[in-house]
């Protein structure tokens, strides 16, 4: 069982945890925010690859963006969430643990605000992972819901394989979600709420534990749904 006392937690991701092609996103993200124009299209983060193909008899290269691929984790409800589960939503993710001290009170108090915002909107999802799977099982997980005032399916908190949810924090959503070999049987996450539009592609991180950057965040998705009809 994960030594909960030894868990800790970081604001923002180590850079050593991260790749040098994560930084480039990051640097995207700045360049769009600096670029202004209320109608300009969100940027699509992670690393991209060139393919080139055959169409029409003329050869073209494409660009195939980082993408959140497939997985399946347990909700508060004891069913299973995939992929599929999420397929036409756009969504915001995170990692936390429910006997966090530090940020994830925080984060949770801004997250509750998307969830209040757009908690009604079927096209909108909320998805939250415990990085403690070993002490946040299912029915702790609906009991954490439950205190927040959380209703229904917009907003999962997601349990499973803890090598799984690191990777897919680490890998796939480029945020700190990992062993901390400084702090035997801990873990560091960071604080970072992530935004993905309905083809899996990231389209924005912001710090969950600072009101102007979720305020900026609820701005995006609102642009975003935009873009999805």
């Amino acid at each position: 069982m994960l030594n909960r006392k030894s868990i800790r937690v970081f604001n923002k991701p180590k850079p050593t945890l991260i790749s040098s092609g994560w930084f480039v996103a990051f640097a995207l993200l700045l360049l769009a925010g600096c670029a202004g124009g209320g109608n300009d299209k969100l940027p699509i983060l992670g690393q991209r690859e060139a393919v080139t193909k055959q169409v029409d008899g003329k050869i073209v290269t494409d660009s195939v963006y980082h993408t959140i691929p497939d997985f399946a984790f347990v909700s508060q409800y004891g069913d299973t969430v995939t992929a599929k589960t999420l397929a036409g939503k756009v969504y915001v993710a995170d990692f936390f643990f429910t006997s966090c001290p530090t940020i994830c009170p925080k984060m949770k108090t801004q997250l509750k605000r998307v969830y209040e915002k757009f908690g009604k909107d079927n096209r909108v999802m909320l998805l939250s992972h415990t990085i403690d799977p070993s002490h946040d099982t299912v029915p702790v997980l609906k009991a954490f819901a439950d205190q927040l005032g959380v209703t229904g399916r917009n907003w999962l908190f997601v349990t499973g394989d803890r090598d799984k949810i690191y990777d897919i924090g680490q890998n796939s959503y480029m945020v700190t979600a990992a062993q901390d070999a400084s702090a035997p049987g801990g873990v560091v996450h960071s604080g970072a709420f992530i935004l993905v539009d309905t083809n899996r592609h990231i389209r924005g991180i912001y710090d969950g534990t600072q009101p102007d950057a979720v305020d900026k965040l609820m701005v995006d998705l609102t642009k975003l749904l935009g873009e999805e009809k």
